[in-house]
């Protein structure tokens, strides 16, 4: 496959990896030059397996979480036969090689890794998203070995807006390695998804500052039972602060451990860190729900899984979309052209992705709508329309007395947003799988 180009657009480098669905490979994006890992999906062994569903929630969850210290989910497309996933490459290793090979890290280095990973997973929380793999395996190093990122979501679970003091919010199935696995999961309790995460997390500090995990013994039924009533020690120089924050964290019963925000105010965390940590609160940030992605309409063409919907959320953002023959450039320009017109602020966030900020206040605060191109294929592409904040109705009159004609020139066809049954009566509404089924036509 080396040598391969991929969509007239991906040209694969060397193999990295296989795995029981499919391979990993090192490729090159032949117009940036931007390095990426693909992953390639088998459509026919993922039906064999069952393992459908799992597919479609890994894919969903990764687009809920992009950070920067998480493997980004570049881009998801598809022929008869595969799936294939566009990540972001990370070059440096996993964190377990690194531990194996030259043992226990210098305390300012574990400190800054782990103040990566707590952020990290503490943005995916706030996006009721459950990791439920933490380990040294899942957290990658950057070509420089300066930075994580954590990958592989394969085992992460949605929360949705449920409430934790809910019982329904609990979770049944046991995940992940055993020496990271909680007391309450190895005990067959129902868990807190996000209070397992944390106890994971706990063992990754032990271990990249012991150099091995706190509970580790040749027999798998004795290090079993020391999690279970949670007997570990540290090692000699171990250092004294963060013992206090292990003792709040490998905590037996879950509902007295500590919480993020508890570790993240803790003073050994706090070491280094300029100002008081607020997250990503920015409203030109990657929107959590992004709820559509265009290579859908490839994917409902192409025979095999049905992926329609594969990022739809229960609760998604007013959005509105169109398929076009023009460049991603020349859209954004036109898209950029018309915010100037409206006084709108335009931030480009990425190649294909601008944000508009308006420049009055609304009924609900400035109206921001992301506009982002996506490629079906060379020749068709669809332009997105996104509500990322501000008042419903102000979006809508928007959409309709200012966009639609600013983008009447390279505009084809629009969709409009048929999950909340918009229909202006005009014959550029489609019903979804009309939509599905005219794509396919012009193709």
């Amino acid at each position: 496959m080396e040598g391969k180009v991929l969509f007239g657009k991906y040209e694969l480098l060397k193999l990295l990896g296989e795995g029981n669905f499919g391979k990993v490979y090192k490729a090159k994006n032949i117009t940036t030059d931007e390095i990426v890992a693909i992953k390639m999906i088998n459509k026919d062994e993922v039906k064999k397996h069952g393992m459908f569903e799992q597919v479609k929630k890994e894919i969903s969850v990764m687009r809920l979480v992009k950070h920067p210290n998480i493997v980004e989910l570049k881009e998801v497309m598809a022929t008869k036969t595969k799936i294939y996933l566009v990540m972001e490459y990370v070059g440096g290793g996993d964190l377990y090689t690194k531990i194996f090979m030259q043992g226990k890290l210098d305390e300012n280095i574990a400190r800054k890794f782990f103040q990566q990973v707590i952020t990290a997973v503490d943005f995916c929380h706030s996006r009721g998203v459950c990791h439920r793999d933490l380990k040294l395996e899942n957290i990658m190093l950057d070509s420089n070995g300066e930075n994580v990122k954590i990958c592989d979501f394969g085992l992460a679970t949605y929360l949705g807006e449920k409430d934790e003091s809910n019982s329904d919010a609990l979770l049944g199935t046991a995940c992940g390695a055993f020496a990271y696995m909680a007391p309450e999961i190895l005990r067959g309790e129902k868990y807190d998804g996000k209070l397992s995460d944390i106890w994971s997390c706990g063992v990754i500090l032990y271990a990249i500052l012991a150099g091995y995990p706190p509970f580790q013994d040749e027999s798998r039924t004795k290090m079993l039972r020391k999690i279970r009533i949670c007997k570990y020690e540290f090692s000699l120089g171990f250092p004294e602060e963060v013992k206090d924050l292990l003792k709040k964290i490998l905590v037996k019963n879950p509902k007295e451990r500590i919480m993020i925000s508890e570790i993240m105010s803790s003073p050994w965390f706090r070491t280094g860190l300029s100002g008081s940590y607020e997250g990503d609160s920015s409203l030109f940030c990657s929107s959590p729900e992004s709820s559509f992605n265009a290579f859908d309409f490839m994917l409902c063409m192409a025979s095999g899984l049905d992926l329609s919907g594969l990022f739809e959320n229960k609760k998604r953002k007013l959005g509105s979309l169109f398929v076009t023959k023009y460049s991603t450039k020349e859209v954004l320009k036109k898209v950029e052209k018309m915010a100037e017109v409206l006084n709108y602020e335009a931030r480009k966030e990425k190649e294909s992705r601008v944000v508009l900020k308006g420049g009055e206040m609304g009924r609900r605060g400035r109206l921001v709508v992301s506009v982002e191109v996506f490629m079906v294929l060379p020749e068709v592409k669809v332009v997105e329309f996104l509500k990322r904040a501000g008042d419903p109705v102000e979006y809508l009159k928007l959409m309709e007395e200012q966009v639609r004609p600013a983008m009447k020139d390279v505009a084809w066809k629009w969709q409009g947003d048929w999950s909340h049954g918009r229909n202006n009566g005009g014959s550029d509404v489609f019903p979804r799988w009309n939509w599905c089924r005219f794509v396919k036509q012009q193709l």
